[in-house]
This record gives structure tokens, sequence and C-alpha cells, in this order.
């Protein structure tokens, strides 16, 4: 059965080299396998970076961080695929990157010793702190306005959100679940709250988005 190309990105640029500070004459000359968009093939990191914060949107992502927990490198990943403002780690500074798979590297990523550290951070930016977990009293995220400036909060798996990081939020959400099991997997909880905003907010029309 096929499993698709045998090598990811493509080889040394064929021909005259193009100008601009964007391109990495490494790249260029030895080729960018990198998981990256066709427009930043060749690009310097920096200038993707760059690049991406002209574009970035509203809304954060925070991920307490007491286990090691291997779901914040997908919800990294995630957070990265719809241009998050920024991540927030709350807790342990170190973190598993595995699952990011080199996108923190594009990332901005900020660490905050307590949830009420984050809580300080965003209010002063006029950010709302917004936990996901299935809580008494949280609104339906299918259903709810979700708030331009905001910030999803996500617990560890297993246990959720901690008791002084439900204190530090606004409010909660909770995505609505039918089958047996008592919560989703974290990163899918986060995919499906960015998602949400992206719905609400973003500009599907302005040529931004792409396909890979």
């Amino acid at each position: 059965m096929p499993h698709g190309p045998e090598e990811v990105g493509v080889g040394p640029w064929p021909g005259p080299w193009p100008t601009g500070p964007e391109y990495d004459p490494e790249l260029l000359a030895a080729g960018d396998r990198r998981n990256v968009v066709d427009r930043y093939r060749y690009w310097r990191l920096e200038a993707i970076v760059a690049d991406l914060d002209t574009r970035r949107h509203g809304f954060h992502v925070a991920i307490e961080n007491w286990q090691h927990d291997f779901n914040i490198g997908t919800i990294v990943r995630t957070a990265n695929a719809f241009l998050a403002a920024e991540v927030h780690i709350v807790g342990r500074r170190r973190w598993n990157r595995r699952g990011a798979m080199v996108t923190d590297r594009y990332q901005h990523l900020r660490h905050h010793e307590s949830a009420a550290d984050l809580a300080a951070y965003l209010h002063e930016r006029e950010v709302r702190l917004l936990g996901i977990d299935n809580l008494p009293g949280s609104l339906h995220l299918e259903t709810a306005t979700v708030p331009e400036r905001v910030c999803f909060l996500f617990g560890q798996e297993g246990p959720g959100l901690s008791e002084p990081a439900r204190a530090a939020c606004d409010g909660t959400f909770s995505i609505a679940q039918f089958g047996s099991t008592r919560s989703i997997n974290a990163s899918a909880a986060a995919a499906i709250a960015m998602h949400a905003w992206i719905r609400a907010h973003a500009d599907l029309d302005d040529g931004g988005t792409w396909r890979g």
C-alpha cells in the first residue's frame, strides 16, 4: 500500500536563487524538509515567526503542567495550526515537546508559576480566562458566545482543572458528550475549543488560510 512521498518537503532550489531577507541560504542549497506550508519554503525560522506575528488571532491557550502531560505537545501543535496569540504553560516549566512536532519553534510560549499569575497577566491585557472542563455551572461551548479576546485553560489529563485554576477562571465551558466516558482527551478538547473560536471570529475570506 502507498504511504505517501518518501521524502517530505522540497530539494535544493532549482536555478538562480531568489533574493530577499526571508530566505535561508542553507535551505536554498540543501533543500527544505521541514513540516511547513509552501508559503514558507526556504524561509528562515525568524522570518516565518515574524510573518505569523502579523496575522495571529486573538485567542490564547493555557495548559496546567503538574505531571508532564504528554498532551501538552499536541495542544501546542494545534495552537500553531490555528495561529494562537500565545500558549501558556502553568506550573512546571519543563514539558514534553515530542507531540509538538517542532511547532513550538513558531509559537510564542510563556510560563507562569500559578493560574493566578496567568489570570493577572491576561487581565492586564483585557483577555478573559475561561476554563474548559465538565464542571457544574459550565456553559455549553456549543451554544455559548465565545469571546474574541479569550484564553482557554485546560487541566491535566484525568483530574482536569485544579482547584486553584478553577478559582482563577472568569468562567468555564463544557463540551457536550453523549457516550459512556466521563471525559474526552485533553488535546481533543483543546482542538474543539480552538476551532469554536475559529468558527466565531476567524476571517476565512482574506486568503490567510490554507490546507497545507
